[in-house]
């Protein structure tokens, strides 16, 4: 069988699955390893930020040295890079001396995973020969989205059903996911952005001169920072902040949040193009910002949980819409410029929630003050995008 770029768009796709589950398994699982392991709700809050720094670290090495990866074979390494973290979860933190260090380590080597995919995997995508790239690129990121639903999903089931006990279990089972993307990129075919022209002046070198560029920056950094928060605070926010099940609460948080973000970005991707991504990115900081001021303010636990749900809805095509605006304001930014966005981005996936759980423990392990802390993040991408309006209406 002729192997198409459909088939690289659906290895792809496989991609972002595995990078819901290395980013997404272990938040699951922070009040367990609270009592499970006696470690402090401070040091939890670590394991966020050391898997965050690594996929920066990932970053800035990609992007220094993009010119000369080998895509496909750095691709199937982050999937292998993948597996071993996901199944070292199931056996480090018993291995070693100290739980805390064993829990470490996993959440290193599958975040060096996700890291490199989140690199290479968006342009490999952009570079595919299809129509209405933006939709594309959303639809890519909804991926991600179903990933999270499916890792909350799933695993509450297992929870309930098999038992939370074994929790170890399932983080083995979790890495058959990026195998299966492991095998599937040894045989697609892999395209590459195209390169700019000698004359162009928008090379890659040239596009960190521009200050469009920064805008979209920060716009990234503030995009991770404003979805990272609840995606990994959610769960033990409705545990114990709220007071309800983990079951009922995992499902009315952190996934309830994944779906509808997952479905803002395939509503974006559907619609061909036809709305205005600015302004789409403009109202949906909007609603950000209600979202994070019910969550924390409500004094009813269910509508508390609907913020959360809600704030997946807002922060749906921050990401990927920050990506089609700069690949279409800086063409021949290549891989390097997808790189340094997404070290954007996981900046503020590393200060969003590290920075949340100091501020909870600071008053009490109150994630309430956090997430009015957090609407910060979304005010800023409304600034950015309005300055970056401004200076093209200027231009």
């Amino acid at each position: 069988m002729k192997l198409t770029p459909q088939h690289t768009v659906r290895a792809a796709y496989i991609g972002y699955l595995t990078q819901a589950i290395t980013i997404n398994f272990a938040p699951l699982l922070f009040i367990t390893f609270e009592k499970t392991y006696d470690i402090s709700l401070g040091k939890i809050s670590l394991l966020i930020a050391v898997s965050f720094l690594t996929q920066l670290t990932a970053d800035a090495v990609a992007a220094k040295f993009s010119n000369g990866v080998n895509t496909r074979l750095w691709v199937i390494l982050a999937h292998l890079f993948a597996v071993l973290g996901m199944t070292g979860f199931a056996y480090l933190p018993d291995l070693l001396p100290d739980p805390y260090i064993g829990l470490i380590l996993p959440v290193m080597i599958a975040a060096v995973g996700g890291g490199i995919i989140e690199v290479l995997i968006s342009p490999i995508v952009e570079a595919c020969p299809t129509e209405e790239k933006s939709a594309a690129m959303s639809l890519l990121h909804s991926f991600y989205s179903w990933g999270l639903a499916g890792v909350v999903l799933l695993s509450t089931l297992f929870f309930t059903f098999v038992g939370i006990e074994h929790w170890r279990i399932l983080s083995a089972l979790w890495a058959i996911v990026p195998a299966a993307g492991a095998v599937a990129f040894c045989f697609v075919p892999i395209y590459t952005l195209p390169e700019a022209p000698k004359d162009e002046e928008q090379g890659q070198k040239s596009i960190f001169r521009q200050g469009i560029f920064w805008i979209f920056f920060v716009m990234m950094f503030s995009a991770g920072a404003a979805e990272m928060v609840m995606s990994q605070w959610a769960s033990s926010f409705a545990e114990s902040g709220l007071g309800v099940s983990k079951s009922m609460g995992d499902l009315l948080g952190p996934c309830a949040f994944a779906i509808l973000m997952g479905s803002a970005r395939v509503f974006y991707g559907k619609s061909g193009g036809k709305i205005k991504l600015l302004r789409f990115i403009l109202l949906s900081s909007c609603l950000c910002i209600v979202a994070y001021f019910i969550a924390a303010l409500s004094p009813r636990p269910l509508i508390s949980l609907l913020g959360c749900a809600l704030c997946g809805l807002s922060v749906g095509i921050l990401w990927p819409g920050t990506y089609s605006l700069a690949s279409a304001k800086l063409p021949y930014g290549g891989v390097r410029m997808f790189a340094v966005l997404a070290m954007a981005g996981d900046i503020g996936c590393l200060v969003g929630p590290t920075a949340a759980g100091w501020l909870a423990e600071a008053f009490g392990n109150n994630l309430k003050i956090a997430f009015l802390a957090a609407i910060v993040f979304p005010v800023l991408i409304l600034v950015m995008a309005y300055l970056g309006f401004r200076k093209k209406k200027k231009a």
